[in-house]
């Protein structure tokens, strides 16, 4: 008798348990083929969608227009920078210097007019759904004692990139750094500085030749073309393919698959790859493994937009979750300045959401107390203008901040180790559970 009691007490199952009935609304799935239907109703809307933007037709929905910020009549001047070639680049740094070298004959010194990218000098556009850079300026003076040593940094990468212009090769953030680390004294200062320096040039950081250690990797249904090199990422194991942090070498982009699902942690991407779940439902699998860094942004975006397929977001359940769906997106206040390449339009916010933690009976072991400065950074979230533009955000913001519980992704291995593939995912798909 004791030991019936026993068991009917023993409700949260085992993740290393292989009894499946025991999986929390798994028996409500429907078959795949089922979900796939589904699935092929939300490709060809966006592929409609993205087709009719790019031929400029008329629809119903505004936001399928190819606006432009040349199009859209904004209160206040903005700068966006664009692509340039090397010697686009080398011939604006050589004009800079002339202009320098003038005012110093002429006995006035010299500065630098650096774009500002303060929060005060950023502007959330709706028709658009990025935030854009304001067009004020900061006046950079070598005779200040406030500004000598930026000014002699901002010197400093102007001389290295025309180098790099010259020899016509690539070299990665941390290899700038160590051509003067007394000088730059921390690579957060020589990196602020380099994203000035494209700003002042008017061009993409990509267009400087200086790129950032590999961090993203992909997985699933995507062949592509990696400096002439046919990459075909079903065939790259469970760690993926590294994506290439030279976006202009990518090219010939191939897929079947039925959408692209962007994950935020690296254990959620190791498990899906492992379950080969692309294989399942015809998907590709990227992640940046945490904060988005550019490449992943830029190939994200290329993606989207040469295989007009639809972004689904699987990220934690916590503000920091949203706010780098918002980076990819909306785009980062730090690099507003080419927020036209960076960022990927009409991602859909799969999960996990807070509503989540009660439909899906996430145990409160599983859950965790928010801090003071998560809430915070939660109530900040839910005043700004791209949270407020969606209603179904702004409810789940004001859930987590008014339950004060956050929860990782992992908080669904409390099911089991594949619930995630198994049941969470394919069940978010049946429903078209995003917003």
């Amino acid at each position: 008798m004791a030991d019936k009691k026993l068991k009917q007490k023993r409700r949260r199952p085992d993740p290393t348990s292989d009894d499946e009935s025991e999986l929390p609304f798994k028996n409500i799935l429907k078959p795949d083929q089922a979900i796939l239907e589904t699935l092929k109703q939300l490709f060809l809307a966006a592929t409609t969608t993205t087709t009719a933007a790019a031929n400029g037709a008329s629809t119903s929905s505004s936001s399928s227009k190819p606006l432009t910020l040349s199009d859209l009549s904004l209160s206040a001047t903005c700068r966006e920078v664009t692509d340039l070639s090397l010697s686009a680049v080398q011939s604006t740094i050589e004009t800079l210097i002339l202009q320098i070298a003038r005012s110093i004959l002429a006995g006035n010194g010299f500065s630098f007019q650096v774009p500002s990218r303060a929060s005060s000098n950023q502007l959330y556009v709706p028709e658009l759904d990025r935030i854009v850079l304001k067009d004020k300026t900061t006046l950079r003076p070598f005779a200040s004692l406030s500004t000598v040593r930026k000014s002699t940094i901002t010197v400093k990468i102007l001389s290295l990139i025309h180098q790099l212009c010259l020899r016509n090769i690539h070299v990665t953030k941390r290899d700038l750094f160590y051509t003067d680390v007394k000088l730059f004294q921390d690579q957060t200062q020589s990196d602020a500085v380099l994203d000035d320096v494209a700003c002042i040039l008017g061009c993409t950081r990509s267009s400087l030749n200086v790129i950032a250690a590999e961090k993203g990797v992909v997985v699933g249904r995507l062949i592509f073309s990696d400096n002439g090199d046919m990459i075909d990422c079903t065939k790259m194991g469970m760690g993926g393919k590294a994506i290439p942090p030279n976006i202009d070498r990518v090219g010939d982009m191939q897929s079947d698959a039925m959408f692209i699902l962007l994950v935020e942690k690296d254990a959620a991407y190791i498990r899906l790859a492992e379950d080969r779940f692309y294989n399942r439902f015809p998907c590709i699998i990227v992640t940046a493994k945490g904060q988005p860094d550019v490449a992943t942004r830029l190939f994200l975006r290329k993606m989207k937009m040469e295989l007009k397929l639809p972004v689904l977001a699987l990220v934690d359940s916590d503000p920091y979750g949203l706010k780098i769906l918002s980076v990819y997106g909306c785009g980062s206040k730090n690099m507003s300045y080419d927020s036209a390449n960076l960022t990927t339009p009409d991602i859909k916010w799969l999960g996990i959401r807070p509503s989540d933690l009660d439909k899906y009976k996430i145990p409160e072991q599983c859950r965790l107390p928010m801090t003071e400065q998560d809430i915070k950074t939660g109530k900040d979230l839910l005043e700004e203008d791209f949270v407020k533009k969606n209603p179904g955000w702004v409810e789940e913001l004001n859930l987590m901040v008014k339950t004060k519980q956050k929860a990782e992704i992992q908080a669904l291995s409390s099911f089991g180790f594949q619930y995630l593939s198994e049941v969470y995912l394919p069940l978010k798909l049946q429903q078209k559970d995003w917003l």
